[in-house]
């Protein structure tokens, strides 16, 4: 039987890589990450990852990742994949509801599909663009995520901005970077355009289809935007984390400087 090849980590090895790039107690980190871009063979998988990062943040640190749900919206606007117009109809009367401790994660990867599962981790409320926390500000970060402009003030990224909060890329690049949404909710720039959304969810223990009101989001020039503030300014640390490429970073100047960027060039 051939043996695996290539480097082994663990949590400890994780936790070394992790304090070197910055990651400290009591921070409080949204996580974006790829489980295959860190390599090898992580002994324990994506809990170990998770692990690394709680105790490193400690008992007074918050981590925070994305846990969307994009699958739970009307068929006609599905792109990836679309699905016959015939098929509508049905889907629109079956599709469950947002449930917090049951509704899977779409396309956010192995490491957040896993944390959101984990005890003591607590879930936001919105049907389609959820977070999950654990730690002390747990609660502060998710509590009141409204339906309307989902990654606007009312939703955990402003509470993350609140906070003082960090952005760790862990082997991804800022095309995942969801704190830059942010920015387009507070940014003035030509052809930001308003969208009807809908999705499934309970009212008053009744499935029902949730109208609502947001912005037409655009990540198309989030690797411009994240390029352009790693070359301006001094705010992101760089390192490894295993073999994965990982960048640190805090929200706050992220989202100024992605606001004062759109304005300047968005619609131009």
């Amino acid at each position: 039987m051939e043996e695996l090849q290539g480097d082994m980590f663990t949590v400890e090895t994780l936790k070394a890589d992790l304090k070197a790039l910055g990651v400290a107690p009591g921070m409080t980190v949204i996580a974006h990450s790829s489980m295959k871009a860190l390599g090898g063979w992580v002994v324990g998988g994506a809990a170990a990852v998770i692990l690394a990062l709680e105790q490193c943040l400690g008992e007074k640190g918050t981590l925070v990742m994305p846990t969307h749900t994009g699958d739970l919206s009307d068929p006609a606007g599905w792109r990836f994949p679309p699905v016959k117009e015939s098929w509508w109809p049905a889907i629109r009367e079956t599709m469950p509801a947002y449930e917090a401790d049951l509704t899977p994660t779409r396309m956010m990867g192995l490491i957040p599909e896993c944390f959101r599962k984990q005890n003591g981790v607590v879930r936001s409320g919105h049907p389609q663009v959820s977070f999950a926390a654990w730690g002390h500000k747990k609660e502060k970060i998710t509590n009141g995520h409204g339906l309307s402009y989902s990654l606007g003030e009312g939703s955990p990224l402003a509470r993350l901005y609140e906070e003082d909060g960090r952005v760790l890329l862990l082997g991804v690049g800022h095309g995942n970077n969801t704190s830059i949404h942010l920015a387009e909710y507070r940014a003035d720039f030509a052809g930001k355009s308003l969208m009807t959304n809908t999705a499934p969810v309970f009212e008053g223990g009744v499935r029902k289809w949730a109208r609502f009101d947001d912005i037409e989001p655009d990540s198309d020039d989030f690797e411009r935007i994240g390029e352009a503030f790693e070359r301006e300014t001094n705010h992101v640390v760089g390192g490894k984390v295993a073999n994965a490429d990982a960048r640190l970073m805090p929200v706050k100047p992220l989202v100024d400087f992605a606001v004062a960027w759109m304005e300047a060039n968005r619609g131009r």
